[in-house]
Order: C-alpha cells, then structure tokens, then sequence
C-alpha cells in the first residue's frame, strides 16, 4: 500500500494523489502565492481557503504546499474532525506531534524555550524527548489558557525563525472551540515572522451561530487576513480535469452536459467521470442518462460495485470516524477473518476510497470527507446505535489498561449507544473526557462534557441542592471549573453555585479533602472559603492560601480581614511560597487602597510587583499595577502612575482575559485625560470598550471625556449606557463598582454643561450606596463626592455643611479614589462645599490648595477648572485684590482650556471676563450677573429665542441659564421666577 509523500521526502497524509491533475485557479493560486511571498519574505500571512464540499480546498492548499516546500519552507498539517469525541486542540496536536517526531531533543528546547511543559501539556511526546521537564505552576484558568497558547505560539515563530513554515488547518468548520481560541490567538502574534497559516472551511456550513462565524469576525480585522473563495470549475476547465485524470477528451457538447450536472464541483466531477468511459461519451447518445443526479449518489453507485464484505466494512469504518484503526475492525467484524478484512481494505484502497495514514501501520482514513458521510448517512438509526454499541467495547477491549487516555472517543460511543448499553458508561467517561480537557485549558469542551454526564445521571444544571453522591460531586467540580475558564463564562454568583452544590456534599460525608481541594480551585469572594478555612489543618499550606482568598470576602470587615492578610502571609513565608506572597500582598493592598490607607497600599503593592520576575502571575502583576497606578493618581504623581499603567499592558495580556486588559486601558485613559490629551483618551476608551462594552468605569470616563470637550450629544450616549448598568440595592463588591460611577458622572456631567439633569437618580443610587451594609470607604467616598456636587448645584448649604466634615480627609487628593469615576481634586470640592455653605475665607484655602496640588501634578484640566471655580469665589468675596486675582485666575483658565479644546469651560470663562467690571453687586441665591441679565428679560415677558438674540449667546447656553435661574430661586417656572425678580429689586 503506497503512502503519499512530501517532496522534501517528510510524510504526509495530505499530499495530492498522485497522478491527480490540478486544473484552473489560476486567479485564486496567484492571491495565495502572493501571501506565500509574503510570508516567506518575513510579513507573516493568514489565508482562509472557503467553499462548498467537494470544491477542491484540501487540494488548492496541497498544491500550494508543494511550492512552500519548493522553496524551502516546512509543511505541517492538522485536520478536524466531525467526530465529537475528538480531543481538544486536535489539528494542532497533529501538526505539533509531527513536527516533534522529526526534530531532536537540542532544537525542541531551543524552539520552546520555557513553554516546553506548557505544550507538552498538549503534545505528551515532547516529555520522551525531553524527560526532565517540570510541570508549570497552577495559575487562574484564564492566565493558564494564555500560557499554553503563548508556549505554542513562541515556538511556531521559534521554528518558523529557522525555517520558514506553513501550517495547514483542514476541515476548520468542524473544529473544536479551543482551537479555534488558539487559532485567534495566534494570528496576532505572527506578523513578524516568516508563517503562512492556511485554513479551509466550508462556508455553506457556518451560520451566524457557528463558532467559526464568531473567529472570522475576529481574524477578518487583522491586517495579515485574506479570504480565497473557491467557486466551480468553467466548462473548459473540466474537460482539462477529466482529459488530466482519465485519459478521455471531452466533446464541447460532453463538457457541457458535466459542467451543468456537476456546477464544476471537481470532486463531483471525478466521481461522475468514473461512471463513464471514452466508448460511452463518444459512441453513445444516451451515454448521459447514467451520470448520478447528486455526489452522494455517485458515491453510491461506486460502493455498489465493491464486495459486500467491503461494503459492510466501510460502514462499519464510517460510523468509527473519518480515521479509523484496523485493529479495531478486526474486533467488529467478528463474522470475518483478518485475510478478508485485509482484501476488504486492499479493494476500497484500490477505489481511491481510504488511504492508509503515513508512518502507521494499522490506521487509515477515508480519502474523503464525502465519503465517510454517504456511508454513515445510509445506516438506519437502529443499526447506527448497534454499531456504536459494539464500537465503545471494541474500543476498551482494544485499548485495555489505557483507556481512560482514549476518554473523549469513548464518552462518544456510550452517549450514541446508550439505548444499546444503558448509562453506567455515560457519566464514568464524560467525567474522565472533562478532566483531561481541563488539564488542557479546553475549558468549552471540558463544559460539555461535564455537562453530558451530569444529564446522564438525571442532575439539574441549576438549582442549588447539594450533589446526591461522589460522582455528582465530581461533575459539578469540574463544571464550576469550567465555567470559571470560558470565554463567555457565567457571573461570579452563578459558578458558586454550582460548585457551592459539590462542596456542600464533601463537607456532608466528611470528605475535608475534596471540600477544600474545591475552595482552592474556586475564586476568592466565594462564601465557603471560610468554612473550608475551619476544615483546612490549622497553620498548612491550604489555610495559608485560603486565608489569602477569604480576604475580599471579609472586605466589610477591615480588622478581619487584616488578620487573614498577616496570617497569609506568615504562611507564606514559612513554605517559601512566593506565589502565594504576591497574591496575599496584592489583595492585601487592594483592602488598603479601599480603606484610603494608601501609604500601606503603596509598600504592598510595591512589594508585590517585586516578586513578578520570580513567578509568573500575571493577574496579580496587573492587580497590583492597578492599584498602584490609582494609588500614585491620587495622591498627584502622575507620571508615575503613568508608568505604572504603561507597564500594565503587558501582564494584562497574559492574563488572557478581557476583563484585565479592559482595566488596563482604563488605567492609561486615566493618565491621558489626567494631562488633557482627549485623542489619546478617546482612543484608550474605545479599545477598552470594544473588548468589554458595558464596562461602568470607562463608560463614564467616555461620557465625562465628551462633556469637557463640549459634544453633549455624544456625552449622553455614554451616560445611557452607562445608566443601562446600573444594578439597584447593590450588595456585592461589582456592584458598589458599578453603581458608584453614575453616582459620580451625572453631576460632574451636569456641572461641566451646565445642565441640571438627572440628579434624582444620581442622587438615589448615591443614598443606597451609603445606606448599605455592605459598603466600604472607597465606594461611600465616591457617592458622598456625588451628593456634594449635587449641593453645590442647588446651592444647598445644609447639604453641603453635612458632606463636608466626611469628606474633609481627602484633602490633598485627586477624589474619587481610584476607578469609581472620573478624577476631581478634594481640595477643589472642598472649595466648592465651602463656597455653598457660605464660608468664603475657607473656601479659598481649598482653592488654593487645589491649585499647588494641580500644578505640581500636571492635571491641567482640573487645574483650568480650579481656576474658574477659585475664580468666582473671588469674586463674591470682593477683598482688596480679589477681582484682579480673580480676572488673572480666569485668564488662566481660558488659556489652559483653550489649548486642550475644552469648549464649555472657555465658553463660560469667556461669558465670565465680558461681563465682569473691576466691581461689581453680589446677588441673591448665588446668582450670576449673566443670570440676573436672563432674569431681567424673562420677567419682561421674552422668549428663550429672543434673549438669545439680546444677549448674543447660544440658544442652549440661554436654556442652561434659565434652569440654573429656576433652581437657584427654588422656583417651579418663569412666573415664579419673574415674581422672585420684583421681590428682590431685580426687574428694572
């Protein structure tokens, strides 16, 4: 039985038939050799080969193969599999297991480096060519992920640095979702190397729910991606492919006649051009009435020409898989000898139906994916089951002792067969299948199957009943895990649940072990890690590391949770734990900065960032710098922070996760709008937004953004979306988070248009978040930051004086602390509370201290705003000095907000120095000079419109006035407020 071969000589099940003629393309193969120039000159390229079965996109991508290898590339292959008992990561375990066979032990660990062990994880030959490999260290499922596809990754572009390479994915339609991830992932690394990455896919396959649709949403963005559509041959073309294969020269009117019965499809082509010969086309004028009406029924008609005991043996194959191991036909066919199962292969082999796999000696494959699919379409359902029946044991028998390694195609089998054998093998193997898929990082494939077998023992997936025995416990471990590792996991809440539901079991049999063994795998915040906490041995390893993740639950508790900080921190140190150091430190930190002690967060996290070149957690790494950041934001080294969340972007993308790498732009927004560069902002938000779209913190950041460069209408966008989020009565820690943002944004927003709006829902969310139990400083800091410049727009003193005294100790900070809301110096707030409350003397005090804070810091923005706002407090005291001062400090601030584009503050500094004399009287309730010339005119019976145009200003700049004017004068409308105008003298 001959095997195909590479040119170079390396094996490969993909090499076109020999003899097998390669006709038209000529369009498409240019585009593709294009990107084959490319790639191999160093700009690595991604090209996805598309069309219907049969279209030729296995042998467009052969034949491109063999130009790679013409010009020295390195070919490697990886093929899906429809089966769904097919391990995870299947066409990368392929073309990675290859690769390995041929290389020695001296260039695996060149290439790999230190990922060796991370995919080693997915390629098990690695470890008998490099025994000596230690296991990585347990990180989050997410930070895992990214290691592994980091590992792969380094060494792909490793390999392709000493030869340029070429991968090959076959079948991507059928791919699991892992591999698509990896794949994804992939793509953005290999811009700089010498890689073409091909892919094939049937298009009429992917809907808009298939997970291939949701990958080419993401690779079509990449700048290295081209999509190759693979349409029918042209009638010439066919009579090339069929005189190229059989020898037969077509008439026109012959050509024709295929062309249409086979829309050029090539494969359709050859199995239509096997019913005919060249007697019949030229001979015979009926010779057309025997080509088949469909593919699949030309591949009947062949079949039927084969032997019974070949037929029988091919649908017996094609329930097994598109590959199949001949061993275990062997133990199938019971009725018939391993000669006649020889002569069986020998005759579908010599049909060009199956081809024996390379550099094996008993496993083959159908030549076809068409193939396969006619001969398992044309079993009954009934028979379908018996042979999956007989398939699951054949294979335990075969495998033996090693057939949990074999889990996934055998969890399979007893699924498909279960009618047959009953369910004692539906949950034993799902559970094994699951565990290995784990251990892989295939956290969507170790969900499915965690969740097959709990269905076979009749679970329900929700509910919150503890688990009824050991293996129920076992699947709803392994599914919470999962949870915690997908892509589009489920909330926080959710995943305790269900692991809530295995916990409680072990705890109910005395199993201590296994509870514990949960908590550690589950996420700090859960509400059994104290229990386990009194399970765990007092002063071990596992208490130290529980007391490290019962930290955030205990946050309410500062004294509490202090004391699972020291003490997870001794036990750190007594076994030498630097993983469990930095992430007790970083928690730790995380509980000071909410607390404001922010010199205690400051030397944590510092010391946390420390250990980050000796181990590798990079959740933590990006939590620290976090912090920190926000730490050194608001006590005003911002360049500092700065780098601080520059450094960010790099550990944060090593998490793997969104939610890290959506915080981490947040960080850098932060800076950029701290300095004013609005671009930069506008650009840091939008990237964070597209990964996470109902993120609060950037949301606001987005909307407040907007407002200062005067786009209200985009401003508000921002806010309705940032409204959409808010979760009423909040009692956990995300929403406190999410909650606090609005409370803040909608009266800075206000503040900054000068449009009193929306201040009730501000203010009722703002009321709950201190009414709460549950709350913290940082978060209640924030919602009192919200209330009092509620007060300071309604001029309400009584407020004002009650927000005061609490927030009196933020003084020489940038408030709020840290990312509940855009950036506002305390002492500026102050400033402004003061003012309100009547106290002018200590206002300026703040003022002046906002100013030195701004200066020193570089938060030009705020420091044009503390200007306006010292300003006008000038002005009102009018001492000796104070109206020049206050014109210099307006001047300041149209300087400053002119440069950064800032309209509604150069407008309202503008209004300011045109309508402000040397002196000028002090007005009732606060009101402005502008606002008494409003006033004046409303009383006198004028429209909004015709102020506008006595006073030559914006018709939405007189509304502003007017609903300042009403709230100002406690009045309901213009009647009321004409009526406050006599009262007081100022309707003349």
């Amino acid at each position: 039985m001959a095997k195909d071969s590479h040119p170079s000589g390396r094996s490969s099940i993909h090499s076109a038939p020999d003899g097998a003629a390669f006709v038209g393309r000529q369009q498409e193969m240019a585009e593709i050799t294009a990107a084959l120039d490319d790639a191999m000159s160093g700009h690595g390229q991604l090209v996805m080969l598309a069309g219907e079965p049969g279209i030729g996109k296995t042998r467009t991508a052969q034949e491109l193969a063999v130009r790679a290898e013409q010009r020295g590339a390195h070919v490697l292959w990886g093929r899906c599999y429809e089966e769904e008992g097919t391990p995870p990561y299947w066409p990368w375990v392929q073309a990675l297991r290859l690769y390995v066979r041929e290389a020695d032990a001296e260039q695996l660990v060149s290439e790999m480096g230190a990922g060796a062990a991370n995919v080693a994880d997915l390629v098990p030959e690695i470890r008998d060519k490099l025994p000596d490999l230690i296991s990585p260290p347990d990180l989050a499922p997410e930070a895992a992920r990214f290691r592994l596809f980091d590992s792969v990754t380094t060494f792909l572009k490793n390999s392709a640095q000493r030869q340029p390479l070429m991968l090959v994915l076959d079948d991507l339609h059928w791919s699991d979702r892992s591999s698509l991830l990896l794949l994804e992932f992939l793509s953005r690394e290999i811009g700089s190397s010498p890689f073409l990455l091909v892919g094939t896919y049937r298009d009429i396959e992917v809907s808009l729910r298939h997970p291939l649709s949701q990958t080419l949403g993401a690779l079509v963005r990449e700048q290295l991606f081209r999509r190759v559509q693979l349409n029918g041959l042209t009638q010439e073309e066919v009579g090339v492919l069929v005189q190229g294969n059989s020898g037969i020269t077509l008439t026109l009117e012959s050509a024709e006649i295929i062309h249409k019965r086979t829309d050029g499809n090539p494969f359709f082509v050859g199995e239509v051009i096997r019913h005919v010969t060249s007697e019949n086309v030229t001979e015979d004028p009926r010779w057309s009435s025997i080509i088949p009406e469909g593919v699949r029924d030309a591949i009947g008609r062949r079949l039927t020409r084969l032997s019974e005991q070949c037929n029988e043996t091919l649908a017996t194959a094609s329930i097994v898989g598109r590959e199949f191991d001949f061993r275990l036909l062997i133990s199938l066919m019971g009725d018939a000898s391993e000669d006649q199962l020889l002569a069986a292969m020998d005759e579908a082999e010599g049909a060009h139906l199956i081809e024996q796999l390379p550099q094996t000696v008993s496993r083959y494959q159908f030549s076809h994916a068409l193939i396969q699919e006619t001969l398992f379409e044309e079993l009954s359902t009934t028979r379908r089951v018996r042979l999956h029946a007989r398939i699951a044991e054949g294979l335990e028998e075969l495998h033996g002792s090693d057939a949990d390694a074999h889990a996934a195609e055998l969890a399979q089998h007893f699924a498909e067969a279960q009618t047959e054998l009953g369910s004692d093998k539906l949950v034993r193997y799902p559970l094994l299948a699951g565990e290995q898929a784990l251990a892989a990082r295939a956290y969507e494939e170790a969900l499915d199957y965690f969740q097959r077998g709990l269905a076979g023992k009749g679970v329900a997936l929700t509910g919150t009943e503890p688990a009824a025995d050991a293996e129920s416990a076992a699947l709803l471990m392994g599914l919470g895990r999962a949870e915690r590792g997908t892509r589009e996991r489920q909330s926080t809440t959710q995943v305790g649940t269900i692991l809530t539901r295995a916990f409680d079991y072990y705890v109910a049999v005395g199993d201590s072990d296994q509870a514990v063994a949960i908590a550690l795998h589950s996420q700090e915040g859960f509400g059994f890690i104290e229990k386990a906490l009194e399970l765990a041995l007092p002063n071990s390893h596992d208490s130290g590391r529980l007391m490290s993740r019962s930290v955030r639950g205990l946050r309410a508790n500062y004294a509490r949770a202090q004391e699972a900080v020291h003490g997870a921190l001794a036990i750190a140190q007594r076994y030498q734990d630097l993983d469990l150091e930095m992430e007790t430190l970083v928690v730790g930190a995380c509980l000071d900065f909410t607390y404001g002690r922010f010199e205690e967060s400051l030397d944590r996290n510092r010391r946390a960032i420390s250990l980050s070149g000796s181990v590798e957690q990079p959740v933590d790494e990006s939590h620290a710098r976090y912090d920190l950041m926000h730490v050194l934001y608001a006590k005003g080294h911002l360049e500092e922070a700065a780098r601080q969340a520059s450094a960010m972007l790099e550990p944060a993308k090593r998490t793997g996760t969104t939610a890290w790498q959506t915080l981490a732009m947040e960080a850098n927004e932060n800076v950029s709008s701290a300095r004013g560069d609005w671009q930069a902002a506008r650009n840091l938000a939008e990237q964070g937004l597209t990964m996470s779209p109902r993120e609060a913190n950037l949301l606001g950041c987005r909307a407040i953004l907007e407002y200062q460069v005067g786009d209200f209408d985009a401003g508000r966008v921002y806010l309705e979306r940032l409204l959409e989020n808010v979760q009423l009565n909040p009692s956990t820690l995300a929403a406190f988070t999410t909650n606090t943002v609005p409370a803040v944004v909608l009266p800075l927003a206000a503040y900054i248009s000068g449009e009193i709006t929306q201040f009730e829902g501000a203010e009722s969310t703002a009321l709950s978040i201190l009414d709460s139990p549950s709350g913290f400083p940082a978060a209640q800091n924030a919602a009192r930051i919200g209330l009092a410049m509620i007060a300071v727009q309604r001029n309400d003193a009584i407020a004002a004086g009650n927000l005061y005294g609490s927030l009196e100790p933020l003084r020489g900070t940038m408030s709020p602390q840290g990312p509940l809301g855009p950036g506002l110096a305390a002492d500026r707030l102050l400033g402004l509370l003061s003012q309100t409350m009547g106290n002018l003397a200590q206002a300026v005090t703040h003022f002046e201290d906002a100013l030195v804070f701004c200066r020193e810091a570089g938060y030009r923005p705020e420091l044009a705003w503390s200007c306006c706002d010292y300003a006008d407090a000038l002005f009102v005291l009018n001492g000796p000095g104070d109206r020049a001062k206050s014109r210099t400090l307006l001047d300041e601030a149209l300087a400053i907000a002119t440069d950064l584009g800032m309209g509604p503050l150069m407008e309202r500094v503008t209004e300011r120095l045109q309508v402000r004399p040397e002196s000028a009287p002090t007005y009732p309730s606060g009101l402005t000079e502008r606002e008494v010339e409003v006033l004046r005119l409303i009383t006198a019976g004028k429209t909004d419109r015709e102020i506008s145009e006595v006073l030559f200003i914006a018709l939405r700049t007189v509304s502003t006035h007017v609903s300042n004017i009403l709230n100002k004068t406690n009045a309901a409308n213009r009647t009321e407020a004409a009526r406050f105008a006599s009262q007081h003298g100022l309707a003349g």
